[in-house]
């Protein structure tokens, strides 16, 4: 029998794969001298999210997955405060920043609910 329990049908790392393209796609247009400081961060950032919410899925146990979703959380503020120092830089136009923005604050709001929602569980039995 096949397992169909996977991070990949958690809406959170999905919005946040999501996510990940669009920062890929609006740091295309960052003035080329920035696209090994403030650029490389925001990818770094980016990835990170739910880079961190697959690997803790894959780790024994329930507070190793948190630490990770903590980890996950932590990116998520990152890359929020590299956003709005892009934006006061004009790299970004305002509409975009703030669909960025709202991006980021939705995946906020979801990871917070998850991880208090794993807190109080146990993990294998979500897992099955």
């Amino acid at each position: 029998m096949e397992n169909n329990h996977t991070y990949r049908k958690l809406l959170v790392w999905q919005k946040s794969m999501l996510l990940v393209t669009e920062i890929y796609n609006e740091v295309k247009i960052f003035p080329s001298d920035k696209l090994y400081a403030l650029t490389s961060q925001i990818k770094r950032s980016a990835t990170s999210i739910p880079s961190n919410i697959a690997e803790g899925y894959g780790r024994e146990g329930t507070k190793d997955y948190l630490r990770f979703l903590n980890i996950a959380l932590s990116s998520l503020f990152e890359l929020q405060t590299q956003l709005e120092i892009a934006y006061n830089l004009k790299f970004f136009k305002e509409n975009n920043f703030e669909n960025l923005y709202k991006n980021t604050r939705e995946i906020e709001r979801m990871l917070t609910s998850f991880i208090r929602k794993l807190k109080g569980k146990n993990f294998e039995t979500l897992k099955l």
